[in-house]
């Protein structure tokens, strides 16, 4: 097992640890705001959210749209889905796991029972 998974783009792990950033998904994961609103809400200059935004933008997790002088920045799905079925598949494994650890455990449970 090579611990990679071509599904899975580790930079998208990346882009996400950052807790700055990490908070400006999940701001809009209620929908799109403009940078300023993210910027407000954050407590952070606008250069430093936009630094932010530009991270998330090239690591595909956001699209862009421009309003007039405005920019107004969304969610792409994508990236959200591809991370899902990964978890997915750790969650599979983790409860192949538990369902041994379950019967070995009913197994000792059975021998202890036996006089």
């Amino acid at each position: 097992m090579s611990g990679h998974n071509p599904g899975m783009d580790m930079a998208l792990l990346g882009a996400l640890a950052e807790p700055n950033r990490m908070h400006i998904v999940e701001l809009l994961r209620d929908g799109p705001l403009t940078v300023g609103e993210i910027a407000e809400r954050l407590e952070l200059r606008q250069p430093q959210a936009s630094k932010h935004l530009k991270v998330l933008s090239e690591n595909c997790i956001l699209e862009v749209k421009a309003e007039a002088n405005r920019r107004i920045y969304k969610l792409r799905p994508e990236p959200f889905r591809t991370l899902d079925e990964w978890l997915q598949s750790f969650q599979s494994v983790m409860e192949d796991r538990f369902d041994n650890l379950d019967q070995y455990l009913r197994e000792l449970q059975s021998k202890k029972d036996k006089p």
